[in-house]
Order: C-alpha cells, then structure tokens, then sequence
C-alpha cells in the first residue's frame, strides 16, 4: 500500500446518474498511485462532521491526474458531497486500503460481481483486467433499471444484469446470473454487500474457485486505529494474537479462504 497522506483536491464535475448516486471527478495526485479495490476518505466541510466518509475508487486517469468517485446519499456527510459544484476544493486521505490481486487474473478467465454501491470499484478493475489480457466477465447486480455505469463497463468485459424487480436482465442475484448464463470463471472477484459475499464464499468454495472480495464495512478513522471495522479471519493477527483483521487497513479485499463472514 502506497503512503496516505492528507491533500487538496479540485472537483472536475459531478453529476446524478441514478437516484441519489453521484459521479464526481476529483483532479488529484493521489491518482498516481491509485489501484482498483483502493478507497480514499472524504472530508465534509461541515466541521461538524470531522471523521472522513471513506469512498471506493471507481476510475483512475493517470494522465489527467484525477480520480472518480461514485457514492450513494446515505447521511449528512454525503448529501453534502452531492452539491459541490465544478472548481471547489476538497480535502481528502488516501491512498487508503489494499486493492483487488490484478496479477491473480492475469491472462485468465475473471468473473467480476458488483452489487449496487459496490458495483464502482469494478470498473478501474475491469479496465486494468483487460491491460492484462484477462478475459473479463463482468455480473451486476441492481434494484431495478436504475442501471449506473452499465455503458462504461461495456467498453472492458461482457456485461450481464440481475435486477432484484426483474425490469432488466435476469430477475435475482448475481449467483442466478452465473449459473443460468453458465459462466466458468478461474478466479471472481466482488464487492457488494455482506449476503451476497456470504452467497460467493460458498459458490467459491462449492465450485473451488479462486475469489477475492472486497467487504463493505462503515469505517470511522480508515487508518486502522479506531478497531471500528474488524472483521473475523481464519487465521491469527500477528499483533494482537486474534482471529481479527481490520477492513480499512488489512482489506478491503480479502481472500475469501481468509475470512469468516
């Protein structure tokens, strides 16, 4: 993991792409180091709100020096988010976190599955992916039509749809997806939220497939020193001597042979 450091930010544009889902662009040079499966913390400017709201990474563009972030509302720190407009500065932390094992998929068969707020870090994934000569399946889980970033993961992987109302592709998860498409895949790769991930540690293991998956957790400081966001392992903390891994530091992405949700 590169160092995290606290820097000055620009906003690019932003813009709504689904209710309550926000694109924002970030000129950044935490860009330089970026990683897909990475996250970085936003500060509000609202002092009353001190702690970082830690958002997932969902494109890098090295060239332009610029990040892009796509959130859900989901309290006061990200409502504020939502009306910064072009040209105003943001503080932000990062790089935080450890990403996706690109080098795990190289130049094999991959199967990425976002659900809902977890399907943005797919997208800087899918793209570094296909840089590697992976041959990219890519499965989306979503509510409904609402189908955010469905164009831009296009350009880098077969794209298939599972909608929880039916209204687009196939009514169900992204396990109905896989098996009614029957997809083969040597390694998958996911984030999404924690049924789901419980539903791919066992499809994984059932079909004894490599998987990596990244664990949606509410984090309070993103360093690892507030013990907010631990998550149970298979193995010992080297530290403090416990099944116990922080999901801010030691993750997000973890092997899924690693941990017990």
């Amino acid at each position: 993991m590169s160092g995290k450091r606290k820097v000055r930010a620009r906003v690019l544009h932003q813009k709504m792409i689904a209710p309550d889902i926000y694109d924002m662009w970030l000129s950044t040079d935490l860009a330089k180091t970026a990683g897909a499966g990475q996250f970085i913390g936003v500060y509000p400017k609202d002092k009353a709100h001190l702690l970082p709201r830690p958002i997932s990474i969902c494109e890098v563009d090295r060239e332009k020096n610029a990040l892009r972030i796509v959130y859900r509302i989901a309290g006061a720190g990200t409502a504020e988010f939502a009306t910064w407009e072009t040209g105003q500065e943001a503080e932000l932390l990062g790089v935080l976190g450890n990403g996706f094992p690109v080098d795990q998929g190289q130049k094999k068969k991959v199967a990425l599955m976002g659900g809902g707020i977890g399907i943005p870090p797919m997208l800087q994934l899918a793209k570094q992916l296909k840089a590697a000569d992976s041959e990219v399946a890519i499965v989306l889980g979503y509510r409904d039509g609402q189908l955010f970033l469905k164009e831009d993961l296009e350009k880098h992987g077969t794209v298939y749809i599972a909608t929880e109302d039916g209204s687009a592709g196939i009514r169900g998860n992204v396990l109905n997806v896989m098996n009614e498409e029957q997809i083969k895949a040597d390694v998958i790769m996911a984030c999404g939220p924690m049924p789901m991930l419980r539903a791919i540690k066992s499809y994984a293991e059932d079909e004894q497939i490599e998987a990596y998956i990244s664990l949606e957790e509410r984090m309070a400081c993103g360093v690892g020193a507030c013990l907010g966001c631990v998550c149970k392992t298979t193995h010992k903390d080297a530290h403090s001597h416990v099944n116990n891994a922080r999901i801010c530091t030691d993750g997000p992405v973890f092997d899924v042979r690693e941990v017990e949700i």
